[in-house]
Order: structure tokens, then C-alpha cells, then sequence
């Protein structure tokens, strides 16, 4: 089985994807974490009171 290249690369690519995954994952909580932009906040506020009125 360690000889196989076909094995390797099927190893590889596996190795790739959850490496890539954790990476996402990583990416996707800090921007989740993060507060949005101040111009942002404010325009979704005054919807928010637009819409209550």
C-alpha cells in the first residue's frame, strides 16, 4: 500500500480538503465574530425603525 502512488494521491487530496475545510471553518467564525462596518449598522438600524413605525 506505501508504494502505491494512486494511494498517495488519493491521501493527498483528502489532506487537502480537511485542511481546507479547517480553514474556511476559521474564516467563516471571524467574520461571524466580527461587528459589521459602522455605515452598516446604521442603515440596518433605520430600517429596523421604519419597519416598527
Amino acid at each position: 500500500m506505501w508504494n502505491n502512488p494512486e494511494a498517495w494521491l488519493a491521501i493527498g487530496v483528502s489532506v487537502g480538503f480537511v485542511i481546507a475545510g479547517v480553514v474556511m471553518h476559521r474564516v467563516f467564525v471571524n467574520v461571524l465574530k466580527n461587528e459589521p462596518p459602522l455605515g452598516a449598522r446604521n442603515e440596518s438600524l433605520e430600517s429596523e425603525k421604519k419597519a416598527q413605525s
